[in-house]
């Protein structure tokens, strides 16, 4: 059930209904029920597939919580293993499988490895590291096993993050299911306020921006530089406001209800160098592999070298995280790259900037910073979205092309349409930038009572004549 659809115009507010005119011991087990009835909107059968995550690692916290000494470690590992497999099997074996027969076969061999015709689960890759990361702090002993099957099954799978994160920790979400709680207007407006920001993201940016993106990434070999750059900024903008909307409908809705999730996304277009992107891009996955993969490797405490290499598997983890193909492998070494360069370098370039005479907090020196930051993320992006290796190398070896004629729109965006999008990425950067020294609805909720729902409704007829209602998926549900 995609969170821009009729469907979940008419699920959600009879969830709310429901849920606060239920008595609080029954209220988790309906959470339970619906969450399991959004997700089998998708393919029912894959519901079977969550059980089983679902199964293996509440019966394994329980045998780790209770284990001493090796015995612990032994069962978080099997309930690695077993989660893991399920992951590998729907979303890299056929990936695995034909990298191993295109190196045999370059080698002289023909293996025929059997073929597996499975259709990857929505949200695999998020149901699976939030059911890690309990498991994980259960054996590290900072979170205690839950013992109520209902509690921690509605914990892997609440709805509204269940798809496309944010991938919550144990210690902030699991007690708030316990939380006795009514209803409140206060969180209700809130939430729906946070719910309208998100469809703006998604509705009127991303699935606008998608239209100039999809053509030229389609056949990148047709399309000049100009287009070719225009598209890989729209394509930064797109898989932004597409995740960071979904989060914020996410976060508005659990809000509803009387849950805090975690923020996802802070403003990362506007950081001054990449490691400060990280911190503010995909919060929830960043801090994830910060936390079980790079400081478990050691982290920065090895010196500079150690700290390179662990900088470079963490990140060719998380591009192999986001999809099952050698494009966002190259994604995030890519990443990785940038980050560890920026460790290495970053004597030589405070050498640099006292030369040139550039104050750490000067307008010029942070402009530079951005505009470098920014070049480097685009670039990124393109391995992110190209179809192919081969389509990335041809859409970098045709960016110098064609900036005489300097045509920049398509068959399916035009003037007007591409108009609208950066238009709204130019609202939407301003009203960030605005946020970030005073909280907009903060502002908005001290004007008085007219204007203040004046704007409310205006902002709502904007999303519904400006955005592209054709219920596109959001990018992050392959993942």
């Amino acid at each position: 059930m995609l969170f821009n659809s009729l469907e979940f115009a008419g699920f959600f507010p009879v969830v709310c209904a429901v849920y606060f005119a239920l008595p609080h011991s029954r209220r988790t087990s309906f959470l339970l029920l619906a969450s399991a009835v959004f997700y089998m909107a998708f393919v029912p059968a894959y519901i079977l597939i969550l059980g089983t995550t679902i199964g293996i690692d509440y019966a394994a916290a329980l045998r780790i919580e209770s284990a001493r000494g090796r015995a612990r470690t032994f069962w978080l590992a099997a309930s690695i293993a077993a989660t893991c497999l399920i992951l590998f099997t729907f979303k890299y074996y056929t990936f695995f499988t034909s990298t191993f027969v295109g190196l045999a076969t370059f080698a002289g061999w023909q293996p025929s490895p059997p073929a597996l015709d499975l259709i990857l689960p929505v949200g695999l890759s998020f149901h699976t590291f939030q059911s890690l990361s309990y498991v994980i702090e259960v054996h590290r002993g900072r979170q205690r096993a839950e013992r109520d099957w209902h509690v921690f099954a509605t914990y892997v799978l609440f709805f509204p993050q269940l798809v496309a994160g944010p991938i919550e920790r144990p210690q902030n979400l699991l007690d708030q299911f316990r939380a006795r709680r009514e209803f409140d207007p206060i969180l209700l407006t809130s939430g729906l306020k946070r719910m309208a920001w998100g469809f703006f993201k998604k509705l009127v940016i991303a699935d606008r921006l998608a239209l100039h993106v999809n053509d030229v990434y389609a056949d990148p070999a047709a399309h000049s530089g100009p287009q070719l750059a225009v598209a890989t900024v729209a394509f930064a903008y797109q898989i932004y406001c597409d995740f960071s909307g979904y989060s914020d409908i996410a976060v508005g809705a659990a809000r509803i209800l009387g849950f805090r999730l975690m923020e996802n996304f802070d403003a990362p277009y506007a950081s001054t160098s990449t490691g400060e992107f990280w911190r503010r891009w995909h919060i929830s996955l960043s801090t994830w592999f910060r936390d079980y993969v790079y400081v478990p490797l050691g982290g920065g405490r090895a010196g500079p070298w150690r700290r390179t290499r662990n900088l470079l598997v963490t990140f060719a983890l998380s591009g192999l995280w986001h999809g099952a193909a050698w494009t966002f492998v190259v994604w995030g070494l890519l990443n990785g790259v940038y980050v560890a360069a920026g460790h290495l370098s970053r004597e030589w370039r405070e050498r640099f900037w006292q030369s040139a005479g550039l104050n750490p907090s000067g307008t010029p020196r942070r402009a530079l910073m951005w505009a470098t930051t920014f070049l480097l993320t685009c670039l990124a992006w393109i391995f992110f979205r190209a179809a192919s290796l081969s389509d990335a190398a041809e859409i970098l070896s045709r960016l110098g092309t064609g900036w005489n004629e300097m045509r920049i729109t398509t068959e399916n965006c035009g003037p007007r349409q591409l108009a609208v999008g950066i238009a709204a990425v130019v609202f939407l950067e301003t009203a960030q930038r605005l946020h970030r020294r005073a909280p907009l609805t903060v502002t908005v909720g001290r004007l008085p009572l007219l204007p203040r729902w004046s704007a409310y409704a205006g902002f709502v007829v904007l999303v519904g004549l400006a955005g592209v209602h054709g219920g596109s998926r959001f990018i992050y549900f392959q993942f």
